[in-house]
């Protein structure tokens, strides 16, 4: 693990934009060489549901940007960590078997009791 601040970032709400701009922070301090975690709390957990899509997939790819699949895809490939709210997943109606794949199931206290002293947090 790099000596970097580590950047802990809680997405909090069922809002596409924001889980988009969350990963894209994600994936930016992993090209720095900065570890990088997401935590979808609550509703947003539903963000994560497979086929993964949002209403901004269009406007983005127009424009040359990844949908929010392959956003996913790619802070994965980049060792951005994602987590999803166990209760935001029962709230949502699904199941492990629902999320994209290598998504970790915890809770917010895991979540937060793996966090180091020095680490970032950021919630959108």
């Amino acid at each position: 693990m790099s000596d970097m601040q580590r950047l802990n970032i809680i997405v909090a709400s069922r809002d596409g934009a924001r889980f988009y701009a969350a990963l894209e922070t994600g994936i930016a301090a992993a090209a720095l060489g900065r570890p990088a975690r997401l935590f979808l709390q609550g509703e947003a957990a539903a963000l994560l549901r497979t086929p993964v899509t949002f209403a901004g997939d269009s406007a983005r790819e127009a424009v040359g940007q990844p949908g929010l699949a392959a956003l996913i895809a790619e802070a994965m490939a980049m060792d951005v960590d994602l987590f999803v709210c166990q209760s935001g997943v029962a709230l949502a109606g699904m199941t492990a078997n629902d999320l994209v794949p290598q998504v970790r199931a915890a809770g917010l206290v895991s979540f937060l009791a793996d966090a180091r002293a020095d680490d970032r947090l950021l919630v959108y």
